[in-house]
């Protein structure tokens, strides 16, 4: 049976709204690449560190999840996992060695996680991702020369929100699971990130719905059909926003946020860090005044601020 034109017209729409959003949600990883590489590659040599691509660390029917290894010729003995997320987008040539580049100096073991992407997999199933990635990487934690119970993680934008997920909701796994990685614990012990949306159903504002709607209307692929309903939004949004599930387990947590971002408001971090607060868990909140959501002037030195992060709160050195 032949669609109708109407039929036509909408599948149409979506194919064009679909291209249109993959191309917002790669922009971000896109501007990485570009921007940084000629950044933070000066002085750097090839023998600095060993990279080892597509390593498989979970299926999903038919697909295999990968992330890169990269291994400091000098290692500290710790690991770090980098969300490689823009808009819950992934991709492989998005990882980009010149973003690792201030942690890989500090001698971290960086594990670069590609996750399943939208519109093909939801935020939810993302998760799931990235709990399996965070679960491997401690069960091969001695293959890597690595510390399994001080692990750190960092992203920007939707990779500092599945960042922040991992810090709310990371724990141990099922012990009944016949796989020996799932029955591994997901926690962190130290996040960091840049702008991430951390409560999407107070956007800006209170009561302002950004479940795939409003503000991120163009990312509505990445909500799922439980976004179709007003509904369905307040339940999903509670879900999968990490301010709603913070604990005094969480662990250390440094947020980097411009207060001129517009697609992700600077009150998305200022209200996390202030429920935080409420409940004694450390979370540090640098604003970078005039903005956005976009590499900054200075956000190669921010990277060495994380770096810093992560050497007092996983290794225990003293603040410099």
């Amino acid at each position: 049976m032949l669609p109708s034109k109407s039929s036509s017209q909408t599948n149409g729409r979506m194919q064009a709204h679909t291209r249109w959003d993959h191309r917002i949600a790669g922009r971000f990883l896109l501007v990485l690449c570009l921007i940084l590489g000629p950044l933070g590659m000066e002085g750097g040599r090839a023998d600095d560190f060993v990279r080892t691509e597509d390593v498989i660390y979970g299926r999903r029917p038919g697909v295999a999840l990968t992330l890169d290894v990269f291994q400091p010729s000098k290692t500290n003995g710790y690991g770090l996992a980098f969300m490689v997320s823009g808009g819950w987008f992934s991709s492989h040539e998005s990882i980009n060695p010149a973003f690792l580049k201030p942690f890989l100096d500090r001698g971290y073991t960086v594990f670069a996680v590609v996750h399943g992407s939208q519109p093909k997999y939801i935020v939810t199933e993302i998760t799931e991702d990235i709990h399996r990635s965070i679960r491997f990487i401690r069960h091969n934690a001695a293959h890597y020369g690595i510390a399994a119970d001080h692990l750190g993680i960092l992203g920007a934008s939707a990779g500092g929100h599945l960042s922040l997920t991992m810090g709310v909701h990371g724990g141990p796994g099922p012990q009944d699971d016949k796989d020996p990685v799932n029955r591994e614990s997901s926690a962190v012990q130290a996040v960091a990130c840049f702008f991430p949306p951390t409560d999407f159903l107070n956007y800006g504002k209170p009561g302002e719905d950004a479940v795939g709607v409003g503000i991120l209307a163009n990312f509505k692929p990445a909500f799922g059909p439980r976004s179709d309903t007003p509904e369905g939004r307040q339940a999903l949004g509670r879900e999968i926003s990490p301010i709603y599930h913070i604990t005094t387990n969480l662990p250390p947590t440094l947020i980097l946020h411009g207060d001129a971002d517009t697609l992700v408001p600077i009150q998305q971090s200022q209200t996390f860090a202030a429920k935080a607060e409420t409940v004694g868990a450390q979370v540090q909140l640098v604003v970078r005044a005039g903005e956005g959501h976009a590499i900054w002037k200075g956000f190669d030195k921010d990277l060495g601020f994380m770096a810093d992060w992560f050497d007092r709160h996983l290794r225990g050195l003293p603040p410099k």
